[in-house]
């Protein structure tokens, strides 16, 4: 009950009748009780001791929400007993309280058979050093220990201030709910949002429909957010983006630390960053220190440049502009119509500048490189290519195959022109082979070759120093005529429909042709020759699979049939 402090005297006579009733009904409680012998104290009766207690403390919680808001001060006071008899009108520096919940205003309404108040201009509400609500009007409910404040309603928590115009706070739970817009400040962020919650003691904020988390380095919009006043950290639970200059970033769920600048992201997020786009089943993004990293599934796509890294890993520093990526990673080049797909155990993409307005890019891919286009195909150990000059150079065991033709040395630089191949070099040790049908090869070798191409078809190949030369020249029904070798210093192949057409030696060279019925079986191939198509990729997914020049001599080893002599199987059986 709500009452002001009042007191009550009793007549002597009524003070003797009082005690002497009393003492007589405690006398009739006394004879009542009968003594109980001592028991051992079964596990049972501990158990339901125990739940007495804890039904005691929810009785004194229950018993604590009835606890009476008390009027402590106000200039005036009037109640009208007959008109309304349960309430008190206060005028006037109105203070209250209820438990450890002062509250004061201009004006009040004290309802005592509710136990609740109304309070009227500059209200304010305090409990302990820590908490302070204020607004323009108030109705607290001391039964459900419920406050609803509005216009112009501010909720300060030490360094946090939440400022709206309807907010409810519930003392039993320590939480503060707005519904028609609110806004959150502490030392770092800003936010923002149409509904709301926030709870003193826990320092942790909900944040629904129309979510924005404004910091001077970024901003967050969000459909729901959850943040952390104490540790600064906002927890991303639907449709987000993050933007600042330079990059932005979309993600449904995942953490973001406001204080490091630091994201941990998950179901397919991305990241986009000066015509970048970095994507993966999850990813983590410092922005202080400049980089991100994409963990499976991944995706970095460079719309510019019209290439993209793909797999399981990849690492992008954004102040270099540089990333590499592990995994089954696969580098793709999507500039022309036909796709160029390079996979390494390992690819980076690295950035330089030559000046503040120019620069250049660099794709390096190490250990087990293997390359696919319908056009071309190749494999080695490792290759560099640079847009400064537009060459891909090929490391260690470099093979090239365009259709039938195989060109390989110790290295190959193949020169690029809108991402097509203009020309390749083939440095030392130079081999180009032609496949005929399964026996006959035209084969030329030499100190170093120089192949050009047109429209992705080789036409023309100058062989230089040290030429040696297997070839089948044929009718105009691709009936083959014979053998001709041949050896000179300088040679000139000319081919058409990608087929050896004609060559030019210098100096002239005489050679041999042999007919076909008449070829010396060792004089069918050069002493350089080899034919390396099992280790050739064959489609876009058969870059992952490693063959090497070992593994396939094995393979054609253990193809054949053994041949053994009727003198050795004679041998065994005896």
């Amino acid at each position: 009950m709500l009452i002001m402090n009042r007191k009550y005297h009793f007549p002597i006579r009524h003070r003797f009748l009082l005690t002497g009733f009393l003492c007589l009904f405690g006398l009739c409680l006394i004879a009542q009780v009968k003594p109980v012998k001592k028991k051992q104290v079964s596990e049972k009766s501990k158990a339901e001791a125990n739940r007495g207690a804890v039904g005691a403390k929810k009785d004194k919680k229950l018993e604590k929400k009835k606890t009476r808001v008390d009027l402590l001060h106000a200039d005036e006071a009037q109640a009208d007993k007959m008109l309304r008899p349960d309430v008190q009108v206060l005028v006037g520096s109105v203070k209250l309280r209820h438990d450890s919940m002062y509250m004061y205003c201009d004006s009040a309404l004290i309802y005592e058979k509710t136990n609740s108040v109304e309070a009227f201009s500059n209200v304010r509400m305090e409990q302990g050093d820590t908490l302070f609500i204020y607004g323009d009007y108030l109705f607290y409910d001391g039964m459900a220990q419920l406050a609803m404040l509005r216009e112009n309603v501010k909720m300060i928590n030490r360094k946090t201030t939440l400022t709206t115009d309807s907010l409810n706070y519930d003392r039993l739970y320590n939480l503060g709910y707005y519904f028609e817009g609110g806004m959150l400040t502490d030392e770092e962020n800003v936010l923002t949002s149409d509904w709301g919650e926030y709870s003193p003691a826990t320092k942790l904020a909900v944040f629904n429909h129309e979510v924005k988390l404004a910091n001077p380095r970024f901003t967050l919009t969000s459909d729901t957010l959850k943040y952390s006043t104490d540790t600064k950290i906002a927890k991303i639970l639907g449709p987000s983006n993050i933007i600042n200059e330079k990059n932005h970033i979309y993600s449904e769920r995942g953490i973001y630390n406001t204080v490091k600048d630091q994201a941990e992201l998950l179901d397919r997020s991305v990241l986009t960053n000066e015509g970048k786009r970095l994507v993966g089943d999850s990813l983590f993004y410092d922005r202080k220190a400049g980089y991100g990293e994409a963990f499976d599934n991944v995706i970095m796509k460079d719309t510019i440049n019209k290439n993209m890294l793909t797999r399981d890993y990849c690492f992008y520093d954004e102040l270099k502009s540089n990333a590499w990526a592990t995994k089954k990673a696969v580098a793709i080049d999507y500039s022309q119509g036909d796709s160029l797909f390079i996979h390494a155990d390992t690819l980076r993409m690295n950035t330089y500048y030559l000046n503040t307005d120019s620069m250049y890019r660099e794709m390096r891919a190490y250990h087990k490189t293997r390359i696919y286009r319908s056009d071309v195909q190749g494999v080695c150990d490792s290759l560099v290519f640079s847009s400064k000059d537009s060459c891909l150079t090929m490391y260690h065991d470099p093979i090239l195959w365009n259709e039938k033709q195989q060109l390989l040395g110790e290295e190959i630089k193949v020169y690029m022109n809108d991402s097509t191949i203009d020309w390749a070099h083939i440095i030392n040790q130079a081999l180009t082979v032609e496949m005929k049908d399964s026996l006959h090869y035209n084969q030329v070798s030499g100190k170093e070759m120089k192949a050009y191409f047109q429209k992705g078809e080789m036409r023309k190949i100058d062989v230089i120093g040290n030429v040696l030369v297997i070839f089948y020249p044929q009718e105009e029904d691709s009936t083959m005529i014979g053998m001709n070798t041949s050896e000179t210093s300088l040679l000139n192949l000319y081919l058409e429909e990608r087929k050896m057409d004609k060559m030019v030696m210098s100096p002239k060279s005489n050679g041999t042709l042999y007919p076909m019925d008449q070829i010396p079986a060792d004089k069918m191939k050069l002493p350089t020759f080899v034919w390396f198509d099992y280790i050739r990729p064959r489609n876009k997914q058969d870059i992952f699979d490693w063959r090497g020049k070992k593994t396939g001599e094995t393979l054609r080893k253990t193809s054949r049939k053994p041949v053994t002599s009727p003198k050795r199987e004679l041998s065994k059986s005896n």
